[in-house]
């Protein structure tokens, strides 16, 4: 047995449900799995190494319906910050849009035109 197996994966700290000694929390796991992407594409995705990606794993599985709802929580309060941040600068974006383009700027803009028009093209 080696020492990794020993050692907790899954902590909670003020974040939420989190990978231990790494900023990833089960939402951000969470996010992949309701994604349907595999757990070893997460598991490179998020820089997890093996042995913490089938801990958190498990642990989802042991603790859905708790992780589940955490996780509905999280989604519900990022929606909400979004919609306050969204009204908050409403009157501010509108009103930077409405400025005239700088002549630097306009020759960008065209250039980026040009090239979605190339991707959409493509695709």
């Amino acid at each position: 047995m080696d020492a990794s197996s020993n050692q907790v994966v899954v902590i909670r700290t003020e974040r939420g449900l989190t990978v231990a000694g790494t900023r990833i929390t089960l939402y951000d796991v969470m996010d992949y799995v309701m994604d349907g992407w595999p757990p070893k594409l997460t598991c490179e995705r998020l820089r997890l190494n093996d042995h913490q990606m089938a801990e958190v794993m498990s642990y989802i599985e042991s603790h859905r319906a708790e992780v589940e709802g955490e996780y509905r929580a999280v989604l519900q309060d990022a929606e909400q910050n979004q919609r306050y941040w969204d009204e908050r600068n409403r009157e501010r974006l509108t009103r930077i849009a409405a400025q005239p383009a700088r002549a630097g700027q306009l020759a960008l803009r065209e250039k980026l035109a040009g090239w979605k028009t190339e991707t959409d093209t493509e695709r």
